[in-house]
């Protein structure tokens, strides 16, 4: 392990020394696609057709997203491990990136090697919400109602080792509670089965969520970062609102298949850089309570390993697992 996170981190900085002239090679030459490894609707699907719009203006060529969902991430994530490593194919995920490789006895890939991390695009907190059903209007009567029904309440997730499950699951560590998970394929259809009163709570991406709090159609009982949202500042932080020391915060980010020439990284991550940074763009991303983040590559590796070590010990002490 130890041998796979200095390749990693190494790898990184290579491609941070790297000058990011424009079209060397030729590059690119032709449309660029980008697979996002879950259904359409989640917040991974929705950054990278945010980028997607925006970057052909910065790259001179067609941006395509394809949603390549399944296993949590898994089948997705895999068919980018396997392309060419050319610039052409690249990976937009979250999480579950670096948590897989704790839930699932065996991966087809290994995400500290078979990959080169492009940047971090953003951070977005997840907000606990429940159905307009549930007795509990604070983070506290949730807490004290999962303790007096054990087992019996559950939230929906996008799937096992997906963030609303291990938002989920810190959440029954910290509040030593025992809310079951109930898994759908895709934050889509977790969030309608909440709206629909299938599930009875939620953990879910700020942006996904946030307007049917606001429209009444789900309640909202607190937000996962460690400071409250300027869109929704009437919700306070779990952590302030019953669960002291809980904090969860999504992130997006982007790599390339292993091998890809440092020249292309470097320039990949200039032009997704002024992607994000382009005033309208910025508006978007803040718009749907997601931080435009736009690191360097040297920046998200160290990240990425911070948080595989993190969500390791989470899973390991909560005995999750996938299959």
């Amino acid at each position: 392990m130890k041998k796979a996170l200095l390749t990693f981190l190494c790898s990184a900085t290579a491609f941070v020394a790297a000058g990011a002239a424009w079209g060397q090679d030729g590059f690119p030459s032709k449309p660029i696609r980008m697979i996002s490894p879950f259904p359409a609707g989640g917040s991974v699907d929705l950054v990278a057709r945010m980028i997607a719009a925006k970057l052909p203006e910065f790259i001179g060529q067609q941006v395509v997203v394809e949603n390549r969902s399944g296993a949590s991430g898994n089948i997705g994530t895999e068919a980018v491990a396997r392309a060419a490593p050319d610039g052409y194919t690249l990976l937009v995920n979250t999480i579950p990136f670096v948590a897989n490789a704790f839930l699932y006895s065996k991966l087809p890939y290994d995400p500290l090697t078979d990959f080169v991390p492009l940047m971090q695009i953003s951070a977005s907190p997840s907000l606990l919400a429940v159905h307009p059903s549930v007795p509990a209007r604070s983070v506290k009567e949730l807490l004290a109602l999962a303790r007096s029904r054990p087992g019996e309440l559950n939230y929906g997730s996008a799937g096992p080792a997906t963030n609303p499950h291990i938002a989920g699951e810190l959440f029954n560590l910290l509040g030593k509670v025992n809310i079951q998970a109930v898994h759908f394929k895709g934050g889509g259809p977790a969030i309608i089965a909440a709206i629909s009163g299938e599930v009875g709570i939620l953990f879910t991406n700020f942006a996904e969520t946030s307007e049917f709090a606001k429209a009444g159609r789900l309640r909202a009982l607190g937000v996962s970062g460690a400071k409250r949202m300027q869109t929704m500042p009437e919700v306070p932080t779990i952590a302030e609102a019953g669960l002291p020391g809980y904090e969860f915060t999504t992130w997006h980010g982007m790599w390339a298949p292993k091998n890809t020439p440092r020249t292309i990284v470097a320039l990949l991550n200039d032009r997704i850089r002024k992607t994000l940074t382009a005033p309208d763009q910025q508006k978007r991303f803040q718009a749907r309570g997601l931080d435009v983040i736009a690191s360097s590559p040297e920046e998200f590796a160290a990240h990425v390993l911070s948080e595989h070590r993190k969500w390791g010990r989470v899973i390991k002490e909560r005995g999750m697992k996938a299959e």
